[in-house]
């Protein structure tokens, strides 16, 4: 086993630039198995019976969540000083990471009621919007549109709050089990409905308004990335799509800009759109090639 000492010489060489996964002087990073037990104890509390991990009954609900949420909130707390303690060490600022790690646990749990009433006029939307479904419980436990929606609520309230690394980590987790990408800092509005999903990816600054449908395959992507003058991507600006109320994109198309899509307008699919629709209850439609259907008869398969 000689050979792995000058393996072990040359790895250490790459740690020296202070570019780090993890430290071992005990200033970690947020641990990716604890966030995604959170995360499944949230949708858990948001609707009992989700993962089956834990029994609920009616009768004693209100004591299951009053039992629940005070280690919730601990283990939040852990995890988002940890988080908040990386984003110290990466910017110099001076902050009390584990005081400000408790007001955003805080406020995550308290706006459990406001995302559950908008998971459920999600869920509404996509029993509305779906003939091939038959009831909520059946959305809930088996729609990868509704977990990845799910997901990216409660997500976005973290993102909001200024927390790096932590709602990553939940998307991206929802993205792999469901294809669907939906960056956190994404604004989504009321009653919104993936239909099938698989491939949908919304940018990070991309704005839905309410009652929005999207089919498989859609892109609410960027067109450009602007640079400073060193030819750094600058980082934070306006880059993807508004969708506005009642807006409809349907399957493969793909939406690039800042560019503004009117209410009740209905994108067809495969366009490939780059420019803003402003006329409310447009319509826009791929012409392709004309197809030609020929029969060979007398052929033989």
């Amino acid at each position: 086993m000689d050979f792995l000492d000058p393996v072990v010489l040359r790895l250490e060489e790459t740690f020296r630039d202070g570019q780090a996964v993890s430290y071992s002087d005990g200033l970690g990073l947020p641990r990716r198995e604890r966030v995604l037990r959170l995360l499944e104890e949230l949708l858990e509390i948001l609707f009992p019976g989700y993962s089956g991990h834990a029994d609920f009954y009616r009768s004693s609900l209100m004591g299951s969540l009053a039992g629940r949420l005070p280690g919730l909130y601990q283990a939040l707390g852990q995890e988002l000083t940890l988080a908040l303690e990386y984003l110290a060490r990466a910017t110099g600022s001076h902050v009390d990471a584990a005081q400000e790690a408790q007001k955003v646990a805080r406020h995550l749990l308290e706006s459990l009621p406001g995302i559950r009433t908008l998971l459920k006029l999600d869920c509404q939307a996509a029993l509305d919007g779906d003939p091939a479904t038959r009831s909520l419980d059946e959305i809930i436990l088996a729609y990868p549109g509704f977990k990845a929606i799910a997901v990216h609520r409660i997500a976005h309230v973290l993102y909001k709050a200024g927390i790096p690394l932590v709602p990553r980590i939940m998307s991206e987790h929802a993205h792999a089990a469901t294809g669907i990408d939906i960056h956190p800092g994404a604004t989504i509005g009321k009653s919104f409905f993936i239909d099938h999903g698989t491939g949908v990816v919304i940018g990070e600054t991309s704005v839905l308004g309410d009652n929005v449908k999207l089919y498989q395959g859609v892109t609410l992507g960027a067109l450009s990335f602007p640079k400073d003058g060193c030819g750094r991507l600058i980082k934070g600006s306006k880059r993807h799509p508004n969708l506005e109320d009642n807006v409809t994109v349907y399957a493969g198309a793909t939406i690039l800009g800042d560019v503004t899509i009117a209410h009740h307008s209905v994108i067809g699919g495969n366009v490939w759109l780059t420019e803003s629709i402003h006329e409310p209850y447009s319509r826009v439609l791929f012409s392709p090639a004309e197809l030609q259907i020929k029969v060979r008869r007398g052929s033989h398969l």
